[in-house]
């Protein structure tokens, strides 16, 4: 199959530039996924790059883009290079990354069908945008369920108030990535738009929901709550973990059986 590929940078929050790739298959169905990462994640972590040629090979154009402040630098593919844009992070610039990236996007291919696809805390990215009248469809991937659970532990929030920043460990790299205060001051100032409950009750799009029955990252029960919020079946993917499967790198040339069942569920939905 013939296809097109694009590799460029988009601007998103704060005027700040991150990198994106959109890949179009020539006899596609004029539909176009956009994929959003999750915490401590980017655009070619694990799996995702051969998910992305696996819907392509489907007739499925998939697009996926860095967060501007997920500490991923314009040269670098899978390096945190950028700890100052992760320290000044916040969920409010990630919600306005995806809102400033479907404009762009959807300027140049606005005869496609705009369907976003998160995982993790990109999947709770992708349904604060899911009202968007350029998006048609949103598709959660071991999403988280609430934003103010992240912000619960009071001891934490005192230490991290009292230090101006904390640090939480990145498991594959080892690196202490640098929280500032700043991120809970944001989350306060905007908790009202931040409130995905209340978003997925106003959401008019359709929604469909994936969670691995043996996510120890973001428990199934999370996204049984999503489902419940949305009024909608939580597809449960057995054996599966919060990546389903995948780990980074990912040298194998398939994709994880968990993850390959995912994605023919959806090319399924989707389809019909």
């Amino acid at each position: 199959m013939q296809t097109e590929k694009i590799k460029d940078k988009y601007i998103g929050s704060e005027g700040k530039k991150a990198l994106y790739d959109i890949h179009l298959p020539v006899n596609d169905n004029k539909k176009l996924i956009l994929f959003i990462h999750g915490y401590m994640g980017f655009k070619d972590w694990g799996a995702w790059n051969l998910m992305q040629e696996y819907f392509v090979s489907n007739g499925f154009g998939f697009c996926k883009l860095n967060l501007t402040h997920n500490g991923i630098g314009l040269k670098d593919v899978d390096q945190f290079t950028d700890l100052d844009a992760f320290a000044n992070n916040s969920y409010s610039k990630e919600v306005e990354d995806v809102k400033l990236f479907i404009d762009f996007i959807t300027d140049t291919y606005h005869s496609f069908e705009l369907i976003l696809m998160g995982h993790s805390r990109g999947g709770a990215i992708a349904l604060l945008n899911g009202n968007h009248s350029k998006v048609s469809k949103i598709i959660t991937l071991a999403s988280i369920s609430s934003i103010s659970k992240r912000f619960s532990d009071n001891e934490m929030i005192t230490n991290w108030e009292k230090e101006g920043i904390r640090y939480v460990q990145n498991q594959r790299t080892k690196q202490m990535m640098p929280h500032n205060y700043s991120q809970y001051i944001d989350f306060l100032e905007n908790k009202e738009t931040l409130d995905i409950h209340k978003c997925c009750l106003k959401l008019k799009k359709e929604v469909f929901v994936f969670h691995g029955e043996n996510d120890s990252s973001v428990p199934i029960e999370e996204g049984e709550e999503l489902a419940n919020y949305l009024n909608v079946t939580l597809h449960k993917v057995e054996n599966a973990d919060h990546v389903f499967g995948a780990s980074h790198p990912w040298i194998q040339k398939d994709l994880p059986k968990e993850l390959k069942r995912v994605a023919d569920k959806i090319i399924l939905i989707l389809n019909s």
